[in-house]
């Protein structure tokens, strides 16, 4: 889940929410929506290789 921040970055979120703090984890930021985006697909990848 990519949010935009107000600085203009975007973020990358997790899709479920930890159980522990019930918030996403950051999975990094990006200066571009491209680029969240393509990391992203490489986590999702990665999830089921």
């Amino acid at each position: 889940m990519i949010r935009k921040l107000k600085s203009g970055e975007y973020r990358l979120y997790s899709r479920k929410k930890d159980p522990k703090t019930d918030k996403r984890r950051n999975l990094g930021t990006f200066s571009s929506l491209e680029a969240a985006q393509k990391h992203e697909r490489e986590v999702q990848y990665f999830k089921k290789h």
